[in-house]
């Protein structure tokens, strides 16, 4: 499966789309910064970068001009995340290559999930060749009555 590098200074957000992006089969990699993920990219390699754009040291927007300038990370898809809904940053997070630029305020976890799948033109996981088949429905034991897609009794009525 594809390896993507998470860039997030919020150590909170970082840890629910590391532990989404496991769940869905993904090798992932941890930045907290944009200084911290330059280094991690050119060591990993991963298929995809998702990133915040307001972080310390190196902002997302540098970090990606220089991924798109760097021979070795020049090729890697990255999806922008930030909390500015601005038109000029969207604008500016296409111009220096952005693959996707996604507002936090507007997209969950699962919209970014989506978003990823997109982009890398993979499909998310589900059930493969070997995996086992549903079990059917257990019977219910013997003195429990079952009313599952049974029509409700009417109750007995009281004043008779």
């Amino acid at each position: 499966m594809s390896k993507i590098m998470i860039v997030e200074d919020d150590l909170s957000l970082r840890e629910i789309y590391n532990i989404r992006l496991t769940a869905e089969g993904y090798n992932v990699v941890l930045a907290g910064d944009g200084e911290e993920a330059l280094s991690v990219a050119v060591r990993e390699r991963p298929d995809l970068v998702l990133s915040d754009v307001m972080m310390p040291k190196i902002s997302g927007f540098d970090m990606l001009d220089i991924l798109r300038s760097t021979p070795e990370t020049h090729a890697i898809k990255v999806v922008m995340m930030t909390a500015l809904s601005s038109e000029d940053q969207r604008r500016r997070g296409e111009e220096l290559g952005a693959d996707r630029y996604l507002v936090k305020s507007q997209v969950g976890i699962e919209d970014v999930v989506n978003v990823i799948h997109e982009v890398l033109g993979d499909k998310p996981n589900g059930p493969t060749e070997n995996a086992a088949a549903p079990q059917p429905a257990q019977s219910v034991p013997s003195g429990i009555q079952s009313t599952w897609g049974q029509q409700p009794t009417q109750p007995a009525n009281p004043a008779q």
